[in-house]
């Protein structure tokens, strides 16, 4: 019988004394290599040093400002540069945010996010968020918001509101970027990300996998995230959802157990973040979804709806729960 590999060979090189433990891509990529088995194994162990083994984080996310954006991601229905089905819309009035909220909470969710459509706020329209962020943190909730690039300051003034987390992607490994995205540099998303921990605001930033990448670069971008310092506190892992009109709209979907590798190797390689299972997961096999939080995913989007696509309805979800022994924090 072969022996699972000990941690230790498959361990980054510790840096400097008081400095963090560094990944590089060719350690990530050992781990996707193992037998799935044994990669699952070791997530598992992981896990369960940090966490309950059976408790999933529960967020709901709702578009406060829908289409009109003008980037060219190639995956998203919100650019003003494509032709889909969604319409440009307008800020959401305060009272509608916090109804959603309210419900969000009464449905189970601990944390609320509110996306907008932008590629970085306009100072007038940060002042509204703002509100909204005031409004939602007096309900109980923990608050998220994701709307773009960050100019100097504007950090800090969501960070007075009471922002808990503030989401922005890397999307993909820097080499792989500009294939999907040209109108902005990898580096800007990693000049926000740095602009929202010195405000002392919590980090939520992961990725998208399915965009046509290869291993290579999904080891990549799992570095990128592990060797921030420190590591996003919340990691959200997306599968492509393809979105007619968009440039990725006919791209072929990755393969399930490749996609949860890529959970695993996010569990290893950031063992105290939240790992969030997010979009895709509507035409995910509830057999898949669980290998995902047999391999490290404890937060999910919770919900009928993410941005704009689907997600599966909250009563699909508290029902596999239940087959699964799953209970919310």
């Amino acid at each position: 019988m072969n022996a699972i590999p000990q941690a230790a060979a498959l361990t980054p090189d510790t840096a400097a004394a008081g400095q963090a433990a560094r990944w590089t891509v060719a350690e990530i990529e050992k781990l996707y290599q193992l037998p799935l088995m044994d990669l699952i194994f070791r997530a598992q162990q992981v896990h369960r040093e940090h966490f309950d083994a059976n408790e999933i984080q529960r967020s709901t996310l709702l578009s406060v400002k829908t289409g009109g954006c003008s980037e060219d991601c190639g995956y998203c229905s919100q650019s003003a540069r494509y032709s889909t089905d969604t319409e440009r819309e307008a800020l959401l009035p305060l009272d509608e945010v916090v109804a959603a909220a309210q419900a969000a909470k009464d449905k189970g969710a601990s944390r609320f996010c509110m996306g907008a459509a932008w590629r970085g706020p306009k100072d007038k329209d940060l002042a509204k968020v703002s509100e909204m962020i005031r409004a939602v943190k007096g309900l109980g909730l923990q608050t998220c918001v994701t709307l773009g690039m960050l100019k100097e300051g504007q950090a800090s003034e969501l960070k007075e509101a009471g922002l808990d987390y503030y989401n922005h992607n890397l999307d993909t490994d820097a080499s792989f970027y500009g294939q999907v995205i040209t109108t902005h540099q990898h580096a800007d998303r990693v000049d926000t990300l740095g602009q929202v921990r010195e405000a002392g605001i919590k980090v939520c930033s992961g990725g998208i996998i399915g965009m046509g990448e290869g291993r290579r670069n999904r080891a990549a971008l799992i570095a990128q995230l592990a060797n921030l310092n420190p590591p996003p506190e919340s990691v959200p892992i997306n599968n492509l959802v393809p979105i007619p009109g968009t440039p990725l709209a006919n791209v072929a979907p990755i393969d399930n157990f490749e996609f949860v590798r890529t959970i695993a190797a996010a569990r290893i390689t950031m063992p105290t973040s939240f790992v969030r299972l997010s979009a895709g997961r509507q035409s995910m096999p509830e057999e898949v979804q669980a290998l995902c939080f047999l391999a490290g995913a404890n937060s999910i989007f919770y919900g009928d709806k993410l941005l704009t696509t689907g997600n599966p309805e909250a009563d699909r979800d508290e029902a596999l729960f239940a087959k699964l022994g799953l209970r919310p924090i």
